[in-house]
Formats: C-alpha cells, structure tokens, sequence
C-alpha cells in the first residue's frame, strides 16, 4: 500500500525487532491505548511471555517464532494507524483490515478472525524458515495452529469445536477470560528452553498432563478435519485444508499426534462422530 500510515506501524513494530521486552510492551500497549479492548490482549501477552521465557524471540532464537510473531504485531499496529487516520480497510492486507474491523467494532469472533488472519499468513510466508528447526517444533508450530483453530471454533462455531457440549462454547472461548489462554498456548506441552536438541515428539507427548491430553485427544483430534475447514471458510483463505491430512493406520506406525484408545473413549464421551478405526495419524501442515 505504501501509505504514510502503514509505514509508521510498520515502523514501531521493526524497533522493537531485537528487545524482546520491548516487544512484549509494545504487544500490551495496543490493547492499552484504546478503551475496551484491554482483556482481549490477554491470551496473546501470555504466549509471548511463554515465548520470552523459552528464548524464542530472542537475536539468537528461532527465525520462524520471532517473523510469525512480528507478523502479528504490525498487522495490528498498521490497522490502528489506519483507522485512526480515517482509512477504509478495502485495499489492505486481509490481516489487517480484520484487524481494524476489530478494533473498530470489537468482539470475540471479530478479534479471533484478526489474530488468526495475522497467523496463518505468517505460516504460509515464513515456512521456509521452518527447515532448520528441530522436528519436536516443528510438530508443535502445528499443535499451536490447531489449537487457535479449534479456541476460534468455540466462539465462531461452538457445535463444530465442543460437540454436545457445545452451549458452554461461548465461554470457553472467550479471549477476555483468562481460562483461555490455556487452548493457545504449549506451557503444558513444551519444556521452556530452546532449541529442543535431544528430545522426540512421543516423549514429549507422553508428558502432557491429563486435561492437555483430555482437550488434544478427546476434543481437537477427532475433529481436526472440521476445524481446519472450518478456519478456511472463516478466514476466507482455502490454503488452509491443504495443511492437514488425515492417514488411517495402527498407533504407533509414524511419530506424530496419533489418537489411541484414549481418543476413542473421549470422542464418544464428547459428541464426535464415530470413527471407526481411530488410531489414525493425523498429519498437519509441514511440521510433523
């Protein structure tokens, strides 16, 4: 676009390139600065002290964390300054004009779309810059994308995301809940360090703790192929089923999210459809 407004996002964003605390505060201080929308930045200011704390968004972490990541914050930035200079959103970045339909008329879904917009474009741009991650990330840059897929669906498409108990949605779901933040980060999955040398994904799997395993296997699993549709429709970018494949076979036959007899109890237990042979092994985007 190259208007004076979008270069003057982008601008604030590119000086906090290397400080990571600077990042951080400048995440914050958008969901400040305007009234009404402070508690929406809550989910979004916890993964990244997730990240900072793992090393991520440092000089000397992941290229891919820290471009996703900053992806994220011009879009909103570029958008503030847009709408604060009068612009119409038509001729932007499809992140950033939901992210100013967002902050112009802020709500649950509207704030999913924007966040979730700035995501998958930052997955699809920067993808190159997943080969020199260790596989056991690469798997989990899925995981998380699944998980924002499946946080939206409960507020956007809440019979889609939680089944019979899907009346609950709403409140699950809601970004300005603290509960939360817990469907989009990986604190419960990952160790905080950085790289992850020496470790592989069943491992990792195996120590999830229970409620982690209960909403993955029994929840987001048998329903991934629903989510993901779900997303590309929401999003309005078809891209995004191409990033998951579902693969029948035996538990155990690839390393990767594989259901299990858990997944079977809990599918049931939830309202999923059958599936009758659910040691399937789900494959998602370019990670696993």
């Amino acid at each position: 676009m190259g208007e004076p407004e979008e270069t003057s996002g982008e601008r604030l964003v590119a000086a906090v390139r290397d400080d990571v605390d600077a990042r951080l505060a400048l995440a914050a201080e958008f969901y400040a600065r305007r009234p009404g929308i402070r508690a929406y930045g809550r989910a979004q200011l916890a993964f990244m002290r997730w990240q900072a704390r793992r090393g991520v968004l440092e000089t000397s972490g992941s290229p891919w964390w820290r471009a996703v990541n900053e992806g994220l914050l011009r879009d909103g930035w570029v958008a503030a300054a847009l709408l604060d200079a009068g612009r119409p959103d038509d001729g932007c970045r499809p992140a950033v004009a939901q992210w100013m339909r967002f902050l112009a008329r802020p709500s649950p879904r509207q704030w999913y779309r924007a966040h979730n917009s700035s995501i998958v474009a930052g997955y699809f741009e920067h993808r190159g810059l997943t080969a020199g991650e260790h596989e056991v990330e690469r798997f989990f840059m899925d995981v998380a994308l699944v998980r924002v897929f499946f946080a939206h669906g409960l507020v956007a498409a809440p019979r889609t995301a939680l089944g019979r108990l899907w009346p609950a949605a709403a409140v699950l779901g809601d970004p300005r809940r603290r509960g939360t933040g817990w469907f989009l980060s990986l604190r419960n999955i990952l160790p905080e360090w950085y790289p992850l040398d020496g470790l592989v994904i069943d491992e990792v799997l195996q120590d999830e703790n229970w409620f982690g395993r209960l909403v993955d296997y029994g929840l987001i699993v048998p329903r991934i192929g629903r989510l993901y549709a779900f997303a590309a429709t929401e999003l309005g970018d078809p891209r995004i089923t191409g990033l998951v494949t579902t693969c029948g076979g035996r538990s155990g036959e690839r390393s990767g999210w594989s259901g299990g007899s858990l997944a079977r109890q809990l599918a049931w237990g939830f309202g999923s459809a059958p599936v009758s042979e659910y040691d399937a092994v789900v494959t998602v985007g370019w990670g696993a």
